[in-house]
């Protein structure tokens, strides 16, 4: 059985939303941004990407680009009101949705055409039904594999739609430029550059062995399959699952990395009260990470037990963060801790290497004083 993975991404989708609350803002240079001096554009409206706005630049260049630009300050929950809508109509087509982002998923339509006909339909009637029923326009990718959908969505902006099919694979790939590839940032492609290789065709005509020397035999192997549009990745789906968590975004970017810590640890502890008081147990320790141009991480760790101990909690925060790139330059907009895989406390399985009394004490000093009153020294996980 063919797959066909349908890939939708919302055009300009924060200062759409804007549009679509402010009728008045249509067809204006409307830009979603931080304030100044260090905030920076979230998105920008088509109307002001004409002046050379782009997202990631900071607010002050983007004024000066576009002076007469309507700048607003982002309303993430507004955002995630509206994404869901879109996931809802997505999920009618298949219970396989991966969410990217707020404003582009993954849908897995293979083997469903019993109950929605062919895929290319499916594709064609998602584009229609989401400017319809949502009011923002969209542009859809469909293809045989996450990457060709993914490359056809962009093919299709502004809220075009584009299907290629596999036999049309190679000819869809051929012109692009390297760097339209996943996994081929702008290092890598500068040095395909170097070697003269500029499209996608110039990259499948390299033989195998030479990607290997050049870029070690996974990443010559990666390089290799990309060039011919190969891509077995499956959409995952991103289920409902209990957790708990707390996040704060911060009225200055925080840049010094004890400060970061800190402020995980402070997180960490704050899940951990909600632990206590619900009386569960979390094995799987999460955290969130949004730098100053809105770039946002996640990564997650789990436990070999489901504990609800401050100084476990903590330290795998902080270590998850240790694994988080940190752009040139950005400092930390928003940072959240979070925890799933919960079970009931029933029994409290023995740390090796904390003092389990420290678990009960922790919760009875900041029971007792408040949740400022216990913090841990900067020793204290290091």
């Amino acid at each position: 059985m063919p797959r066909w993975i349908l890939h939708v991404d919302m055009d300009a989708f924060y200062a759409s939303v804007e549009e679509l609350d402010r009728p008045e803002l249509r067809g204006k240079p409307v830009i979603v941004a931080g304030p100044e001096p260090r905030g920076v554009v979230a998105t920008a409206s088509y109307a002001a990407r004409k002046f050379g706005i782009r997202s990631g630049m900071p607010t002050a260049q983007a004024k000066r680009l576009c002076p007469q630009g309507i700048f607003l300050p982002p309303r993430f929950d507004r955002y995630e009101e509206v994404a869901q809508r879109i996931r809802a109509i997505l999920g009618e087509y298949s219970p396989i949705v991966e969410p990217i982002s707020l404003d582009e998923a993954f849908v897995d339509l293979t083997g469903t055409e019993l109950l929605h006909g062919p895929p290319e339909k499916v594709a064609e009637e998602v584009h229609l039904r989401i400017p319809k029923e949502v009011g923002l326009s969209c542009s859809v990718g469909l293809g045989p594999n996450k990457l060709v959908a993914k490359l056809a969505s962009d093919a299709a902006k502004p809220g075009g739609l584009k299907v290629v099919r596999p036999e049309e694979v190679q000819s869809f790939l051929d012109p692009l430029p390297v760097e339209d590839l996943w996994g081929v940032g702008p290092k890598t492609a500068a040095r395909l550059r170097e070697k003269g290789i500029r499209t996608v065709r110039d990259l499948r005509e390299v033989p195998l062995g030479l990607l290997r020397s050049w870029f070690g035999p996974k990443g010559g192997e990666a390089l290799w399959q990309l060039a011919r549009g190969i891509d077995d990745s499956p959409v995952t789906p991103v289920r409902e699952a209990k957790s708990l968590s707390h996040e704060v975004t911060y009225p200055e970017d925080l840049f010094d990395q004890k400060q970061i810590v800190s402020e995980l640890r402070r997180l960490s502890f704050l899940v951990v009260d909600r632990l206590h008081e619900e009386h569960v147990l979390a094995q799987t320790v999460q955290i969130k990470v949004r730098f100053s141009d809105f770039t946002t991480y996640t990564r997650q760790t789990k436990l070999p037990e489901p504990t609800d101990h401050p100084l476990l909690v903590a330290a795998e925060a902080v270590g998850l963060f240790s694994r988080v790139e940190i752009p040139p330059g950005q400092g930390v907009r928003l940072l959240g801790v979070g925890v799933a895989d919960l079970v009931p406390a029933e029994f409290r399985p023995l740390p090796l290497f904390v003092d389990p009394n420290i678990t009960d004490a922790f919760h009875e000093v900041r029971r007792k004083f408040g949740p400022e009153a216990l913090s841990l020294g900067q020793a204290g996980l290091e």
